[in-house]
């Protein structure tokens, strides 16, 4: 026990506690200091079971109330000596005289977390099971002791097993309200998540018929503060989907590199999902949001080169997402240049050596790609609400794909429509990508009308072209994707102006007719998808 005595006149004299944990990580440790002040132990379960091993004296929930546990232990704490132990108000001499008359006793301290229900879904269990690891008396009591905090202490992260300690040590076996205030906050956070998570579960399990429901919650936990927001008078943190198992930039592992800011993180999401897109070796290299340059090839390092050439100028500073483990001579490649974020499903050691010549690049590894075409919701924040949308998982294939003019395009020009629409699909609208030989060699993004993104990217090809010595622009001989019809012919004229053989476009103009007659005078190729891929 500590020398000091107490100073706080709230703190409470910590007597007797409930511990009932499906995570007992450190509670061993944490039930034998709170013994060591004397403090009585009720427990239950498998918790009572690992503490009685480990020598804790332990009462069993059972024996305190004189109730067994009925119905495979869902009815084991829901009951008055436990609840009424928990929410009696100390200073209030009609509870007082309730627990008095119906012999209850203080319960002081509750150590309690819930049945894993989270980690049962993801373990692939059938519905029946995932009910069963629905939790009721340990929220009900978390509730309880939470709302009670002026006389209850309520724990229900191990994390906090030493901010406990700390202030028995420094108030004599006591507990302060500040930290019964902290407590209660993090408390009715974990039954609020635990809550969402079986909702959005249950929502899963009526299928897509069940539309959106009625009320929506989202929840998640924090993995990191982060460097600063989107500029550096802004926080910002990073909080990790519970019921979400997607490989990705949230749940990468860091293993090198300055902390993370909000738009690193952004921009790295971005890049990762991009690349996911494709099965053979691809690079994506992404600058606020958008691709400034994404490549396929044989091998990896050929596709960073062909990425990186569509717009050098534009790469510095910039995110890399590929889709294969981070070999040696890719790294090396890659110092050459200014950069912000590497992010891969794996890296070798060797790489990562290399790597450590630029100890401030930020290095990710997820461990795996993303599921293509996996159905999840994506949710924008707006002032006073939210807008939920179903994920843009929509891939086109050559089947889907309606030729609308005199000539139809060649295999390696249908080769090159289908992965310029699936960057175009990451790219912002109004989006133009012009691609040859499956890179893309100049990228429109972000404009207000179709025509200036056309020209944006018409002008990049000629830049790029020049940062290669090369007298001719790289959208000659190319083909163009773009995320959305074209209003006008006056964005292909520009198109073919720039010296694309083919184009592709989801259609569905009230002019598509003046757009194919614009491609049949100019010798073009072009399909129509029926999608279109806007992205706000």
């Amino acid at each position: 026990m500590g020398e000091h005595v107490i100073r706080d006149p709230r703190a409470i004299q910590i007597k007797r506690a409930l511990i009932s944990v499906s995570d007992k990580t450190g509670v061993i440790e944490f039930a034998e200091k709170l013994q060591s002040y004397g403090v009585e132990i009720l427990s239950t379960g498998g918790t009572a079971k690992a503490m009685e091993q480990a020598g804790i004296k332990v009462k069993d929930v059972s024996d305190h109330t004189g109730f067994p546990e009925i119905m495979d232990g869902r009815v084991k704490t829901l009951h008055p000596k436990i609840h009424g132990g928990i929410l009696a108000k100390r200073d209030d001499e009609s509870h007082v005289q309730a627990m008095q008359d119906n012999d209850i006793s203080d319960i002081d301290l509750l150590v309690v977390n819930l049945y894993p229900f989270v980690e049962t879904v993801q373990s692939g269990a059938n519905f029946d099971t995932c009910i069963e690891n629905i939790d009721i008396g340990g929220p009900a009591m978390i509730r309880a002791a939470a709302k009670n905090h002026n006389f209850v202490a309520i724990v229900t992260d191990p994390q906090d097993y030493k901010n406990v300690l700390d202030d028995m040590n420094a108030y004599e076996g006591a507990i302060t309200h500040a930290l019964r205030k902290k407590l209660a906050a993090t408390a009715f956070a974990m039954t609020a998540t635990y809550d969402s998570n079986i909702a959005s579960w249950f929502v899963d399990q009526m299928g897509e018929n069940f539309g959106f429901p009625r009320r929506i919650s989202f929840s998640g936990t924090l993995k990191q503060s982060l460097r600063y927001g989107e500029n550096p008078h802004q926080n910002a943190a990073l909080y990790l989907i519970d019921d979400s198992v997607r490989c990705g930039a949230a749940i990468a592992t860091q293993v090198q590199g300055k902390e993370l800011s909000y738009n690193n993180l952004n921009d790295t999401d971005a890049a990762f999902e991009l690349v996911s897109e494709f099965d053979e070796p691809s690079v994506a290299i992404i600058k606020h949001a958008n691709p400034c340059g994404v490549a396929m090839a044989d091998n990896i390092l050929s596709a960073y080169k062909r990425a990186l050439a569509c717009d050098p100028v534009s790469a510095f500073g910039g995110i890399i997402a590929i889709n294969r483990t981070l070999t040696k001579d890719l790294a090396e490649e890659i110092i050459q240049r200014f950069v912000e974020v590497i992010i891969a499903p794996d890296i070798e050691g060797a790489a990562l050596d290399a790597l450590k010549a630029k100890p401030n690049i930020r290095v990710l590894t997820t461990g795996g790609m993303p599921e293509r075409g996996q159905k999840r919701r994506v949710v924008n924040r707006i002032a006073g609400g939210m807008l939920v949308q179903d994920a843009d998982t929509f891939s086109i294939s050559e089947q889907d794909l309606k030729v609308v003019t005199d000539r139809e395009p060649t295999q390696k020009e249908l080769q090159d429509l289908l992965f310029s629409f699936r960057v175009a699909k990451h790219v912002k609208s109004n989006a133009i990508v012009y691609t040859k030989d499956l890179a893309t060699v100049g990228i429109g993004a972000g404009q207000m009308s179709r025509i200036d993104s056309s020209r944006i990217a018409a002008w990049k090809a000629e830049e790029a072209a020049k940062q290669q010595g090369l007298e001719q622009s790289l959208a000659k001989g190319s083909v163009v994707a773009s995320d959305a019809f074209f209003p006008f012919a006056d964005g292909l004229i520009a198109a073919a102006d720039a010296g694309v053989t083919a184009v592709i476009q989801p259609g569905g103009s009230i002019r598509d007719q003046e757009v194919i007659e614009a491609a049949n005078e100019r010798g073009l190729a072009m399909v129509f998808t029926g999608h279109r891929h806007f992205r706000h």
